[in-house]
């Protein structure tokens, strides 16, 4: 259930007129998208400086425009006041909880919110009942976390911030404890980690396996869960080197990194979705628990099937993915629906249902 300030909020919206609302980066295009599919108004809140991809480029899908000159101001009391005249219902993504921050977003983001406001923190690998906490309370596979680097005996990815920029990932790999000392001393020397971000990464080991993000969308409203569908990323400079004979890689000598820019859409044999539902499912069970009233809505698990057909999850997204090209790639949810329906759309049906039902404090925090 929404907190009481927010439930009073609702109270006072005219639910005729609900929009749908989305801060301007990271998957706003897909669910301004699904939002019009489903005949609502949106509002998006953009940064000025990057803002032309939805005043110009895409204006067709905004109706209403709050342009800030930093993202954080978003918590400001003209800005949500002006969404709340809106009748705002607001759709996180990745981009609002690192620009906005989990205390602004739990304490001072006064907007109901479509998802589990207290559950964006978890995909935080340092916070208490993070992600992994709840895989594992979930019963589902995850791979081996070691403590310390000198504890490793297998092949691991070290998980750790950049130095320059906070918000992407220096990825490496190791497969002992000299290989993580050397690769990590030559990453600090090089300014592409800090030594006090290195203490804090974690140290996870490597599944060997093909790697399926699996999207999916959780209903209070139905009590059922959907399957978006699967995507893969796309990496720079990882993929750049990949994309060389093995012979140039070596030579190259570089040390390649792992920022996502891009998706694409793949497919799972269907002997094997029982147990990507299966997965999804215990996932929601045990949200239910730890984080009341649980999920609600999109999120997805990040993982690989290995060769014995076991599905590991090492990523969690409790928001919406970001991955546009679920909807025109996927069969999943024409399979169900008869059509096609990405996140976007998928979002706003559910929103419109609980118009209708008159149910909205099931789907809002």
């Amino acid at each position: 259930m929404p907190l009481p300030e927010i439930r009073e909020i609702l109270s006072m919206y005219d639910k005729k007129n609900i929009r749908i609302g989305v801060l301007g980066s990271h998957s706003a295009l897909e669910i301004a998208h699904g939002a019009k599919q489903e005949g609502f108004e949106t509002v998006v809140v953009c940064e000025r400086g990057r803002e032309k991809t939805y005043t110009k480029y895409y204006k067709n899908l905004f109706d209403h425009v709050i342009l800030l000159d930093k993202f954080s101001e978003i918590v400001g009391e003209e800005n949500l006041k002006k969404m709340m005249e809106l009748n705002t219902i607001f759709v996180p993504n990745r981009s609002f909880s690192v620009y906005v921050g989990y205390e602004n977003i739990e304490n001072k983001f006064s907007i109901p919110i479509m998802g589990n406001r207290y559950m964006l923190k978890t995909e935080e690998r340092n916070v208490p009942k993070n992600q992994y906490y709840l895989l594992q309370k979930a019963g589902i596979h995850t791979p081996k976390i070691f403590k310390s680097y000198k504890e490793i005996d297998r092949l691991v990815i070290v998980k750790v911030p950049e130095k320059k920029r906070t918000i992407e990932r220096a990825f490496f790999y190791a497969s002992s404890p000299t290989e993580f000392k050397r690769k990590a001393e030559d990453r600090i020397k090089r300014g592409i980690v800090s030594e006090e971000a290195l203490e804090k990464a974690i140290i996870e080991e490597y599944i060997l396996g093909a790697k399926f993000n699996a999207n999916f969308f959780w209903s209070p409203l139905t009590d059922e869960l959907d399957l978006l569908g699967f995507d893969k990323r796309i990496q720079t400079d990882l993929d750049g080197v990949l994309d060389l004979p093995a012979s140039e890689q070596l030579e190259l000598g570089i040390i390649t990194q792992n920022i996502e820019v891009g998706h694409f859409g793949v497919t799972m044999r269907e002997s094997q979705l029982e147990k990507i539902f299966e997965s999804g499912e215990r996932f929601v069970k045990v949200c239910k628990v730890e984080y009341p009233p649980g999920m609600i809505g999109l999120f997805a698990l990040q993982g690989a099937l290995t060769k014995n057909l076991e599905f590991y999850v090492f990523d969690v997204s409790p928001r919406v993915p970001g991955c546009p090209c679920v909807e025109p790639t996927s069969p999943y949810m024409k399979y169900k629906y008869g059509m096609e329906v990405g996140p976007g759309r998928r979002v706003a049906m559910e929103i419109k249902r609980a118009i209708l039902e008159d149910r909205i404090e099931e789907i809002v925090t």
